[in-house]
């Protein structure tokens, strides 16, 4: 019987719950089967903070998914994010013995718990331990070590950790219903599987995902992660800020910001005012366009260099981004924020593009969206090398068998 290729994504955000049914198509293409969303209730920063709450809106969600899809939804693959998330990079040294004459796989699995052996809270539990390159007796940049002969196994990995009691309460939420969590995966890193293709990646690319609550990133140098992290700072922020400097509520400084807000200080537009209608608990007001894109501005400006400095500290560069930075999240669409992104890195900014998807696109080809599409492409991904590994343990130990009964 053959596998299936239909996945279910989903991002719990600070302001919406998406949910995205896909069918992963084998030439690296996405057919997009259904979408469902619901605004956050219970949510902050990405996080769960009132169950019953969060369950309804996921709820909904997941009502809206299955019938625009027909599918039932059993499994999903989690996006998280949030500030307690934490990244390093460490490497892992193994000598093989001297009565072997190749690297196994089992060396590999050693070396990369060697890499793994970080110290971090004991609290904290593994989200990710990705490879980023192998040396074999000083040849760097090895793709597959397995089979070469060598006597020094090196491997370097991304490890991405964060607090367990925050992962594990999410998950226990989704399985109340019941679902299945298949993977958590932090939340740039699937975005990075349709935003960024395989050029941009060994170019090197900074992929900022700006949400309602959180702005997060990943950061690639010849094609492999070399920083990610999370920044307790999004769009709420903004909208926080000019309710309170323009004294007006906030679902109205909301709606502002997305309406007319820029980080620009005039953004080419003549009329320096905006009328603000009045409603029943609201009695209208004049805004003075230079006070809101400044408000917006000054926190976004501070955001980024948040991020910038958070990526100097891991040991990374910014020297290698040549391919550029991409923007995605629902807060990346205000306007002139690629231009300030631009100034605080020195680096420029590329329009997003996702890889190849068909069936629903027209409404959700969108950088808002990068996230739980992306969760589609990462589990067709991690599903296409598991059959593989099983493969070659099968094929590795029937030569065993063959060359120990010669002998």
């Amino acid at each position: 019987m053959a596998k299936s290729n239909i996945f279910v994504g989903l991002e719990i955000g600070t302001h919406k719950i998406c949910v995205v049914v896909g069918d992963a198509k084998a030439d690296g293409s996405i057919k997009i089967l259904g979408v469902g969303q619901a605004p956050s209730r219970g949510v902050r920063k990405g996080e769960i903070v009132d169950f019953e709450t969060a369950q309804t809106s996921l709820q909904d969600a997941l009502v809206r998914a299955e019938d625009r899809s027909d599918i039932m939804i059993r499994k999903v693959w989690l996006a998280i994010t949030g500030p307690h998330l934490e990244s390093v990079n460490n490497r892992g040294v193994l000598r093989i013995p001297d009565d072997q004459s190749e690297i196994t796989q089992d060396d590999l699995e050693e070396v990369k718990e060697q890499a793994s052996n970080v110290a971090m809270p004991p609290d904290n539990v593994f989200l990710h331990r990705i490879i980023r390159h192998y040396w074999v007796d000083g040849q760097e940049k090895v793709q597959n070590p397995v089979g070469m002969l060598g006597r020094r196994l090196e491997a370097d990995y991304h490890i991405v950790h964060g607090i367990r009691s925050r992962v594990h309460n999410t998950v226990r939420c989704l399985r109340e219903f019941p679902l299945e969590v298949e993977a958590v995966v932090f939340g740039p890193i699937a975005a990075a599987q349709v935003v960024l293709n395989r050029e941009a990646r060994q170019q090197g690319a900074l992929l900022l995902d700006i949400g309602g609550g959180t702005t997060d990133f990943v950061l690639y140098e010849d094609g492999a992660i070399s920083a990610s992290g999370s920044i307790g700072v999004g769009g709420d922020h903004i909208s926080n800020d000019l309710s309170i400097v323009l004294k007006i509520p906030h679902a109205r400084a909301d709606r502002l910001k997305v309406e007319h807000g820029s980080v620009l200080p005039a953004d080419g537009v003549t009329d320096p005012l905006i009328h603000l209608e009045g409603d029943h608990s609201f009695d209208g007001l004049a805004v003075d366009r230079e006070v809101l894109n400044g408000v917006i501005r000054a926190r976004m400006e501070e955001t980024f260099h948040l991020v910038r400095k958070r990526i100097l500290a891991s040991g990374a560069s910014l020297d290698r981004v040549a391919a550029g930075i991409f923007l995605c999240g629902g807060s990346s669409l205000l306007r002139g924020l690629d231009q300030l992104a631009e100034e605080v890195f020195g680096v420029p900014v590329r329009r997003s593009s996702f890889t190849p998807m068909a069936g629903l696109t027209s409404n959700f080809e969108s950088p808002q969206y990068a996230t739980p599409i992306g969760l589609i492409r990462y589990a067709q991904r991690v599903e296409s090398e598991r059959p593989v590994r099983t493969i070659f343990r099968r094929v590795k130990d029937l030569m065993d068998s063959v060359l120990s009964g010669s002998r």
